[in-house]
């Protein structure tokens, strides 16, 4: 095998390995297009265990907002 052969035999191993990883990220964005991510409205019971102990603690307190903080 010559010198020129390695080097296009490299060269289309790149450029499929490129076409391929561009066609993965193609199809994660048209999934990620098509199946959004759906806010997750929140629990009744967290709400409610939340709710009452903060009125255990504090009373007359009432709880409008509850966030995941990361």
């Amino acid at each position: 095998m010559s010198s020129p052969d390695l080097f296009i035999i490299s060269l289309v191993g790149y450029v499929v390995a490129f076409a391929v990883l561009a066609l993965l990220a193609l199809v994660m964005r048209l999934i990620t297009l098509l199946f959004p991510e759906q806010e997750d409205t929140g629990d009744a019971a967290v709400v409610a265990a939340v709710s009452a102990t903060y009125q255990a603690l504090c009373p007359g307190t009432t709880v409008t907002k509850i966030e995941e903080t990361r």
